[in-house]
C-alpha cells in the first residue's frame, strides 16, 4: 500500500522557563535562565496508507495537535522524520499547502466579518482553483455540507455547527489528498455532528482521500475511522482497527431481555442485574467468567424469550480504559 504519511522516530521538546508561585515568582523568572524541557512528542513512529482514516486520539496534554502541526508544517521537530504526500512538512511547506487541508476546531479560516463564499472564493485564488472541475467541486461541497442557504451571510452571525461545516468546505475545496481535523465537532450538537461525520466519511471513501482525526468524542471515532492510534505522554500506545478495539478491551456484554414472564432469575458467575422491570431485564456479563451463549441457554430454560439484544459498552468506556491501562504497559516505539 502507498503511504501518505510516515513518522520516523518524530520528537518535539519545548523548552519552558521555570517560575516560583506567586506574581513574586513570576516577576523572578523573566529574568531567570533555569529551564524545563518538557517532551509533547517522544520517538513516535506512525504509518497511515493512502485513503485509511485514523482517529488520533489521546489524554489532554498526549501530544495530538502538536503531531498534527508537524505534519502540517507549522512545527519544526526536534528530531527525527516525516514525510507527508511526499514532502518534508517543516521544509516544504508551500509544496505541501496543495496536498493538504487542515481544520483545526478551535481556530477558524474564514474571515470573521466576511459571507463564507468570499473565503471561498479567496481560497479559490490561493490554491489556483479554476475551471469546470473546480466549480462542480465546490457546488459538491456545497450540497453535500448543506451550506448554500447561509453562504451569503457574515460567518459572525453563523452558529457554530453552521461555521464548522464551512471550514470543513474550505479545507476539502482544493481537493487535497489528505486532511487533518483536529477536534472538528468540539462544541456541536448532535445533527451537525452527525452531518460532518458522514459527509467526511462519504467524501474519503468515494475520493480515496486520507483522514487523520482527533476528537474527545468516541462517535467521532465511529462513525469516520476505521484505525485507531493512541499517545499517551506524546509515545504511541497502541495502533488497530476500531474492530479489534472492543474485542481486544472489553470483557463484558451487556444483555436485554424482553419475556413472557415478568422476571427472570439466574445465579450465574459474573452476571449482574443492572435493572428490572416487568417483562424486561437488563444484565451485565463478564464474559471472562460466563460466556453469552451460556447466558442466553440458562433463559432460555427458564422463559420463553420474547426478545433479545446484545451490545457492547459504549466506546468512551473502551477509550477509558486504555487510558487506566497506559502506565500499566510499555509504551511503544514503533509500528510493529
Amino acid at each position: 500500500m502507498n503511504r501518505a504519511i510516515e513518522l520516523e522516530h518524530l520528537t518535539k521538546t519545548f523548552a519552558i522557563r521555570k517560575t516560583a508561585p506567586g506574581l513574586l515568582g513570576a516577576m523572578r523568572g523573566l529574568f531567570s535562565a533555569e529551564v524545563e524541557e518538557v517532551n509533547a512528542v517522544s520517538d513516535l513512529c506512525l504509518s497511515i496508507g493512502r485513503g485509511e482514516r485514523v482517529a488520533f486520539v489521546g489524554p489532554n496534554g498526549a501530544g495530538k495537535s502538536t503531531t498534527i502541526k508537524m505534519l502540517s508544517g507549522i512545527l519544526h521537530p526536534t528530531s527525527g522524520r516525516a514525510n507527508v504526500a511526499g514532502f518534508v512538512p517543516w521544509q516544504q511547506r508551500r509544496e505541501l499547502a496543495y496536498r493538504i487541508g487542515t481544520v483545526f476546531g478551535q481556530r477558524s479560516q474564514l474571515w470573521y466579518h466576511l459571507p463564507a463564499q468570499d473565503t471561498l472564493d479567496l481560497l479559490a485564488h490561493v490554491y489556483e482553483c479554476h475551471g469546470d472541475d473546480y466549480d462542480r467541486r465546490r457546488a459538491d461541497l456545497v450540497e453535500a455540507f448543506e451550506i448554500g442557504s447561509f453562504l451569503a451571510k457574515p460567518v459572525r452571525q453563523l452558529s457554530l455547527g453552521q461555521r464548522m461545516r464551512c471550514e470543513i468546505v474550505a479545507s476539502l475545496l482544493h481537493a487535497p489528498e489528505i486532511v487533518f481535523l483536529d477536534e472538528p465537532t468540539i462544541g456541536l450538537d448532535v445533527d451537525a455532528k452527525a452531518t460532518i461525520r458522514d459527509v467526511v466519511r462519504h467524501h474519503s471513501e468515494n475520493e480515496g482521500r486520507t483522514v487523520l482525526l482527533t476528537s474527545h468524542d468516541t462517535g467521532d471515532m465511529e462513525r469516520v475511522c476505521d484505525r485507531v492510534v493512541v499517545i499517551h505522554h506524546g509515545r504511541l500506545l497502541l495502533d488497530e482497527p476500531i474492530a479489534a478495539l472492543r474485542s481486544n478491551f472489553i470483557r463484558r456484554k451487556l444483555i436485554t431481555l424482553q419475556t413472557a414472564e415478568p422476571a427472570v432469575e439466574l445465579s450465574l458467575p459474573g452476571v449482574r442485574v443492572i435493572s428490572q422491570r416487568p417483562h424486561r431485564t437488563e444484565l451485565e456479563v463478564s464474559t471472562d467468567l460466563t460466556p453469552v451463549e451460556a447466558v442466553v441457554g440458562a433463559v432460555l430454560e427458564r422463559s420463553r424469550l420474547r426478545d433479545l439484544t446484545i451490545a457492547d459498552p459504549p466506546m468512551d468506556e473502551v477509550v477509558q480504559a486504555i487510558y487506566r491501562q497506559a502506565d500499566d504497559r510499555p509504551a511503544r516505539t514503533g509500528t510493529d
